[in-house]
């Protein structure tokens, strides 16, 4: 037999009975692990890919812009009195009275009695008792010959009202004229087109309007044809419509800034307080009985029906055509309706 001479094993096999053995030239000996001593800082951690890096910057830069929009809505609409916190209020008498008033009956909690929109007539009420207590305070400091400054503050809220309305005149949704009906565009069963509909309902209005109520003045569609800008009416008209305006009693201005907003049109408010209010602005006041019968029109009053279908008349017509969104048009059609009847009831019989 023949014995390996190297260092490191080499089997030797010989059979025995099939059986193959083998042989080692050197012991075992245990393992020494020496310890692992790092040098240095530990290695970066590992970075996203740039497609992962561009997105969350996206994402960042994104939630960054909301906040800044949000953080400016905020503090527009709190230059604009919009977005007021509702402080506690405490009073030094109260007193507790039965009446027969239905959107008081309607709440359920003291929390809705704060909701402007669920108690339109006595908001309502409370904005023109402003109105006038404002007045009266300017009327003080005219008659205590206070400086100009002071005067002025002493009618912001009129002022406000005025400047908010009249800019209604421009966009006057009775001024706003569709384009010239194509061979597609619907008609009605009388051959008439939106812009026929349109412009025959807005001139038998601005015709009585230009001839008893804002004599000498004319106006014209504020957009009309093709046109998306709209324009801005003659020299003068805005002189004479802010003179009446300034004319109205505290009760007729709250009740013109309702109408105005609910139908965004400032031509059919004024229209519904000359037809309902009893004071100053009203037919029983300054307007004669030949403009109390022509305000009439085919016999019947311009009630809150005949104005809500005048100021939704492109929006019926839309409906008309393509079909009514459930509870938006619908729900819009009745809250324009309740916001005209509170003003008819605000400033109806509050002439002295």
């Amino acid at each position: 037999m023949q014995v390996a001479t190297q260092s490191f094993l080499r089997p030797i096999g010989r059979s025995i009975g099939g059986l193959s053995r083998w042989i080692h030239s050197t012991g075992t000996a245990a393992a020494n692990v020496a310890a692992v001593l790092g040098a240095g800082p530990p290695p970066e951690p590992p970075t996203p890919s740039p497609a992962v890096r561009n997105m969350h910057e996206r994402i960042e830069r994104r939630r960054k812009q909301a906040d800044l929009l949000q953080q400016a809505k905020v503090i527009r609409n709190a230059k604009d009195g919009k977005m007021r916190a509702l402080r506690k209020r405490f009073w030094k008498n109260v007193s507790v009275q039965e009446v027969d008033a239905l959107e008081w009956d309607m709440l359920t909690s003291t929390q809705q009695a704060t909701k402007q929109h669920l108690i339109p007539l006595t908001s309502l009420v409370c904005r023109a008792l402003d109105i006038e207590k404002n007045d009266d305070a300017a009327a003080a400091a005219a008659a205590a010959e206070t400086s100009n400054a002071h005067a002025a503050k002493t009618t912001k809220i009129r002022d406000e009202i005025t400047t908010s309305v009249l800019r209604y005149l421009d966009t006057d949704s009775l001024l706003c004229w569709a384009p010239p009906a194509g061979q597609y565009d619907l008609r009605n069963d009388a051959g008439e087109s939106l812009r026929d509909v349109q412009k025959r309902t807005t001139e038998d209005m601005v015709s009585f309007m230009t001839t008893h109520v804002w004599p000498g003045i004319k106006l014209v569609p504020v957009l009309d044809g093709d046109a998306i800008v709209p324009k801005k009416q003659e020299d003068g008209v805005r002189e004479v419509v802010q003179g009446w305006i300034s004319g109205l009693t505290a009760w007729e201005m709250a009740g013109l800034e309702r109408a105005v907003l609910a139908g965004k049109s400032l031509v059919a408010a004024a229209r519904f307080i000359t037809e309902w209010s009893e004071g100053p602005g009203g037919r029983s006041g300054d307007l004669s009985e030949e403009v109390a019968t022509a305000s009439k029109g085919d016999g019947g009053r311009f009630g809150v029906e005949q104005a809500a279908k005048m100021v939704s008349l492109e929006v019926d017509w839309q409906a008309t055509q393509w079909g009514e969104v459930e509870d938006t048009h619908d729900v819009n059609n009745e809250d324009l309706r309740r916001q005209l009847g509170s003003v008819v009831l605000l400033v109806s019989g509050t002439g002295k």
